[in-house]
């Protein structure tokens, strides 16, 4: 499927910049031809228009008509065609007859004649029109011939290195496309490499309570001559199974919501409150397993923020130390400001983690010991729904931990000016 999606990425790129490409090259050759020709056809008019006949002899106002590059004709109302270049052999005063010949009045033409390419004008003339000694000659119209040889090879030449740059663009811009498009799904991948592997695990571990709930009530229906009271544990161990399936669930609503970029409505709040609030939940967990939990909390720290979501933020991290600290060992929950920002951290002197495991803690599903994290209910979603809550409240998520000495949890946010 990447591999088709790949490709058909690669065309359509490549047409993109094909396209751009090749619009840019018509542009600078039309450019080009337009202002060669633009400046031979203007000089053609002028000549056209500065001659004049006067008592018969031709005369030029304000520019010269004799030009080397410009050969200026005169066409009779009879048809005969004078050249005003007394040097001009016969054979090429037949020449220029020959290729000015089907030229009508008013009109601009390219002619190719034995190698060479004309420019040719033809003008028609509206004044005193008799030309000669004799004024047996009635102009009708000035013809005007420019050999624009150098032009044209100067645009073939242009042609062609359009043409090998085009040749050469294209195959750049087809392995450019490539690139681009491999760097462009590698994303894409890794998105859905991380929804096929979330799809698996989540499967794997809504199987596991289902197997669970599923067994225990078929042996419940083998013996329905047992009081509620002889199937208690069963009856406690499909509760058990179904709550634990119930925590799922809920964490993975939260991450679908962290997925479709949910908004969250932010209000200024005191995170001191909520760490207190919090750690009355913990308490008499911390007394039942004999663990002490310690406060370090500033009052009047605020932060714009979503209360519930913060909530759950320290829930998560309280729940993850409790879970990993034994009896006789500490928690240690603080909330100060420091400068712009709130620090929010938990320590614990639990059993910490090893270093290589620290980048993954966040991945979903992910435990760094998995037997004491099923024993203890655990999902593996708490750590990634604790990173998308801080990320969508701009601050950072923090760890540090070793191996026997615990492991720390800080959090920053931006601090609500007092």
């Amino acid at each position: 499927m990447f591999i088709r999606t790949l490709r058909r990425l690669t065309i359509f790129i490549s047409l993109v910049f094909l396209l751009i490409f090749g619009m840019y090259i018509l542009v600078l050759y039309g450019y080009f031809s337009h202002r060669l020709f633009d400046n031979i056809d203007e000089a053609m008019r002028i000549h056209a228009n500065t001659f004049r006949l006067v008592n018969g002899e031709p005369a030029a106002v304000g520019q010269p008509i004799f030009d080397p590059r410009i050969v200026l004709l005169l066409r009779g109302d009879d048809g005969r065609t004078i050249d005003l270049n007394p040097y001009r052999t016969a054979r090429e005063l037949e020449h220029l007859r020959e290729i000015t010949s089907t030229v009508e009045s008013g009109e601009l033409q390219m002619r190719e004649y034995e190698g060479h390419t004309y420019r040719i004008m033809r003008w028609p003339y509206v004044y005193d029109p008799v030309y000669g000694a004799d004024r047996s000659f009635r102009l009708q119209s000035v013809i005007i011939v420019s050999i624009v040889d150098s032009e044209v090879q100067l645009l073939n030449n242009l042609l062609w290195i359009s043409l090998l740059g085009v040749t050469t663009g294209t195959i750049c811009i087809v392995l450019a496309s490539y690139f681009i498009a491999r760097r462009v799904m590698v994303p894409v991948q890794n998105a859905w490499e991380r929804q096929r592997q979330f799809v698996a695990d989540a499967s794997h571990e809504l199987r596991s309570p289902v197997t669970g709930i599923y067994s225990n009530a078929e042996l419940l229906l083998r013996h329905p001559e047992h009081s509620v009271q002889e199937e208690s544990r069963r009856i406690y161990s499909i509760m058990k199974e179904a709550m634990r399936m119930t925590r799922l669930i809920s964490s993975l609503l939260t991450l679908a919501r962290a997925d479709a970029n949910t908004e969250m409505p932010m209000t200024v709040i005191s995170v001191s409150e909520i760490v207190g609030e919090v750690l009355e939940l913990f308490t008499a967990v911390g007394e039942a397993q004999g663990i002490d939990c310690v406060a370090e909390v500033k009052p009047g720290i605020r932060v714009r923020g979503n209360k519930d979501r913060l909530h759950q933020l320290l829930v998560i991290l309280l729940d993850n130390a409790f879970k990993y600290t034994q009896p006789g060992g500490t928690v240690i929950v603080a909330c100060r400001r420091e400068g712009r920002q709130v620090l929010l951290s938990v320590r614990d002197t639990g059993i910490g983690m090893a270093p290589e495991l620290l980048p993954r803690i966040f991945d979903r599903f992910f435990r760094a010991d998995k037997t004491r994290s099923r024993e203890t209910g655990g999902t593996g979603l708490g750590l990634a729904i604790a990173k998308w809550i801080v990320d969508m409240h701009g601050g950072k998520l923090q760890v540090a931990s070793k191996p026997g000495e615990g492991t720390i949890f800080t959090v920053l946010l931006q601090a609500e000016k007092a």
